[in-house]
């Protein structure tokens, strides 16, 4: 079983389908080089595998990493880097090394253990484009 992302006009994951393995090409219908190009005929979209086991450019399982992330419904694929990218969770953010994520312009301050364990935590705040601390009340 293999799963398989249609993509709009604008490379953006609209569904995110289970189907055919892509080495079972004996059930292939003619006409066809793989099942991206089947599905992407039947669904009238562009289609691209995903790997369920892929998050943040690791598998899960040891594997090699395929597409950077499993697709996900309004994640973006970059077809320069052959990844898909979840949403751009702020404008200031930028891509990771690794072109399969974001992060923040300014690394998140680290806290103690104990400051985490009394409940310190930070909140990205996108007008200031820093990291304001949240203490318990």
């Amino acid at each position: 079983m293999a799963h398989y992302a249609l993509l709009d006009e604008n490379n953006i994951v609209t569904e995110v389908i289970t189907g055919k393995d892509e080495d079972d090409n004996a059930t292939l219908p003619e006409g066809f080089a793989d099942w991206e190009a089947w599905y992407a005929d039947l669904k009238g979209q562009t289609c691209k595998r995903t790997s369920y086991n892929t998050v943040n450019n690791t598998h899960s399982l040891g594997g090699t990493p395929f597409r950077g992330n499993y697709a996900g419904i309004g994640y973006s694929y970059d077809s320069e880097n052959d990844v898909f990218l979840p949403p751009k969770p702020f404008d200031s953010w930028v891509k990771t090394d690794d072109n399969c994520g974001w992060k923040a312009p300014v690394d998140e301050p680290t806290t103690t253990l104990e400051e985490h364990q009394a409940g310190k935590r930070y909140v990205w705040n996108e007008d200031t484009t820093s990291w304001d601390v949240i203490q318990p009340s």
